[in-house]
């Protein structure tokens, strides 16, 4: 059987594997690596692969998965909170950079109206795909700048439809009757199927998905996940809308599922394969050649693109009332040149609304904007910190100090674990002060009563303003890894004496916090896999004191504890496993058995069959450590302890039967 493009895969992943390899030696982000064994293996580079269109259509596949990943991770909920970034961010952002982009070609370049447009619509645009998979690697979507980044690329795919449907008018087609009823079509079918996405998200997809679930089935539910993901992208793709936010509208509407994380799993692997794909086609589309002949010219393009658009991003954040920090980190989030942009110059180029010249020119300087985008985004705290300071800038509230605020807590972070701390000291009567940078859940606690105010932990002004030198305690609660470190440095710079804990997502923080001063860290990585061990222990029968001097000999060591070998305090501490042979199953008493209707010193079922009776139900009762004259009765549900073999052994017991047969734990 030939299939054309399966030797074009096997040269593309082949080649990236090399060029990934040497990119990890010298630090290279992998995305950079995958962008230049695109450039490499492309048809303007060595030419190793022959059909570049069929890699460019499995490609879109990989931003299909990216996307309905990311609306997994989502909820409906977090979507209507994100309404603002979505709207107010993303119509200042493609507002503003279109209108500058638009009066560059105008009368900067002097280009025709219609080019001028085109060139606004595709420097507006992001890169959906690197920004979001930058922030993902990097732990930041729930950060504040990843929230707003988010929202904004939102909003530019919500405006592909009318951005598409505007090309062949720029050419010089009137907008007649026929045009505007064709919109007006596409919105309504737009609606419509938004509508019955919600009904079935809601009616059928619950029922679906158990009985899927019910069938313990691993290839039926990755079928379904598959299933579902390209089938809605599909829908919106019939009505003009793109693949990808059909894609990330599938996920949203099953992130309320119970099977969301079992879902987000399935995927995860097809996601990844298939998004390396999309960064080698899209370094394909580069011409070496035209590059090379027009390098600075592609520099100077690149470089204005990267610096407008940055500072364009950072007024949207600033305008969405977020601090300086978060508005730089959001501009070097969004400064690089969207995928979308390459369909419409493809586009505009079809339809002669740009020259072949300028089309070349245009994705030279916009692949350099995607090969950057990784190292801006890796580079934006250090960045945001410098800005910070050299303007002066500390983003301090201009309320008073709270003097009155002396032996609080301070809480950094509104989030479920900002929540539910600010709660439990509420409940203790603890006087507490919380800190937040989303000024919308400011303003919106703050009318509830909460001691909540709008400031950016990473700047000493701010934290001089909530007493952090008379707080007793402060807890750590944001998402933003590099401002809880800076958070922390600052903390116990102003209050040596103070109390800090931080919570991070990843073992890999709690080394860097407990340096900066940080008492305590606690990583949701490290905290999972000790409840795990100790569940783990407690199953093979260990005495519950040695699980638990097990767990602080761990938690003492912290980060130290996950590497081979580290754990000194446990060296020579060996646990009882006397009774880690030992089980506990549960058997029904059945009508049939000869044990109904005895008692327990009748049936001998520890002397004969090395089986005690740890615990009985019946019906509602339940009578721990049942003595000798306790008599069974039929229905009764026993908790018997003993070894797999004589638990084993003694099933037909209950049952009635001779047959030794498996206990129904």
């Amino acid at each position: 059987m030939d299939i054309p493009v399966l030797p074009d895969i096997t040269i593309v992943f082949g080649l990236a594997v090399l060029v990934i390899l040497v990119c990890h030696r010298f630090k290279i982000p992998t995305l950079v690596g995958l962008l230049l064994t695109g450039v490499l293996c492309g048809p303007h580079g060595l030419g190793l692969v022959r059909s570049a269109h069929g890699v460019e259509i499995l490609s879109e596949i990989g931003v299909i998965m990216l996307l309905f990943t990311i609306g997994l991770e989502l909820s409906l909920a977090d979507l209507s909170r994100l309404k603002r970034p979505v709207f107010i961010g993303g119509s200042v952002q493609m507002g503003l950079t279109w209108l500058v982009f638009f009066a560059a070609g105008l009368f900067g370049v002097n280009f025709s109206g219609g080019s001028s447009v085109l060139i606004g619509m595709l420097a507006a645009l992001s890169s959906t795909a690197i920004v979001l998979k930058t922030l993902q690697e990097r732990s930041e979507m729930e950060a504040p700048h990843g929230r707003v980044s988010l929202g904004i690329l939102i909003f530019q795919d919500l405006l592909a439809v009318p951005m598409t449907l505007a090309v062949p008018l720029l050419a010089g087609t009137a907008l007649g009757g026929t045009n505007t009823a064709s919109i007006a079509y596409t919105v309504g079918k737009g609606a419509l199927i938004l509508v019955l996405l919600v009904v079935l998200s809601r009616k059928v997809m619950p029922r679906l998905l158990l009985s899927i679930v019910r069938t313990r089935s691993r290839e039926l539910f990755l079928l379904a996940a598959l299933g579902i993901c390209l089938a809605v992208s599909l829908l919106t793709a019939a009505i003009g809308l793109s693949l990808s936010l059909g894609a990330f509208l599938a996920g949203l509407l099953l992130s309320g599922s119970d099977y969301r994380e079992n879902l987000h799993e399935a995927v995860l692997p097809f996601k990844d394969v298939f998004t390396s794909l999309f960064f080698i086609s899209i370094g394909m589309l580069l011409n070496v050649t035209t590059a090379a002949g027009h390098i600075w010219e592609i520099l100077g393009a690149a470089i204005l693109l990267l610096v407008v658009k940055a500072i364009v991003a950072g007024v949207a954040t600033r305008v969405l009332g977020y601090p300086t920090r978060t508005a730089v980190l959001v501009g070097l989030a969004l400064c690089q040149v969207g995928e979308f942009s390459f369909i419409l110059a493809k586009a505009g180029f079809a339809q002669e609304v740009i020259s072949e010249h300028f089309y070349q020119k245009f994705l030279a300087a916009s692949i350099l904007t995607m090969v950057l985008a990784p190292f801006l985004i890796a580079l934006a705290p250090r960045t945001a910190g410098i800005i910070c300071r050299l303007f002066r800038v500390c983003d301090t509230p201009d309320a008073a100090p709270m003097a009155r605020y002396t032996d609080h807590l301070i809480i950094l972070g509104f989030g479920a674990g900002g929540r539910q701390l600010a709660r439990a000291a509420k409940t203790a009567d603890i006087p507490y002060v919380i800190l937040e940078m989303n000024p919308d859940t400011v303003r919106n606690e703050a009318q509830k009563g909460e001691p909540i105010i709008f400031g950016d932990a990473s700047k000493p002004g701010v934290l001089t303003h909530i007493c952090v030198q008379e707080a007793k305690a402060l807890a750590v609660v944001i998402s933003d890894a590099a401002a809880a470190r800076r958070a922390v440095e600052i903390a116990r710079f102003e209050n040596p004496a103070l109390y800090i804990v931080a919570r991070t997502r990843f073992n890999t923080e709690i080394k860097s916090l407990l340096k900066l001063g940080a008492n305590d860290v606690v990583a949701e990585e490290f905290e999972a896999s000790l409840g795990v061990f100790a569940r783990v222990m407690d199953k093979f029968m260990l005495p519950h004191d040695d699980i638990e001097r097990m767990v602080q000999a761990i938690r003492r060591e912290g980060y130290k504890a996950m590497l081979p070998g580290s754990l000194d305090e446990m060296a020579g501490f060996v646990p009882d496993k006397s009774l880690a042979g030992l089980h506990v199953a549960v058997f029904t008493v059945d009508a049939a058995s000869t044990l109904a209707g005895r008692s327990l010193m009748d049936v001998h079922l520890r002397r004969k069959h090395d089986l005690t009776v740890a615990a009985v139900r019946r019906g509602d009762a339940f009578v721990p450590n049942p003595d000798g004259p306790f008599v069974l009765n039929a229905g009764d549900r026993l908790y018997v302890l003993g070894t797999a073999e004589t638990l084993k052994k003694g099933a037909g017991l209950f049952r009635g039967t001779a047959e030794a047969a498996s206990p129904a734990a």
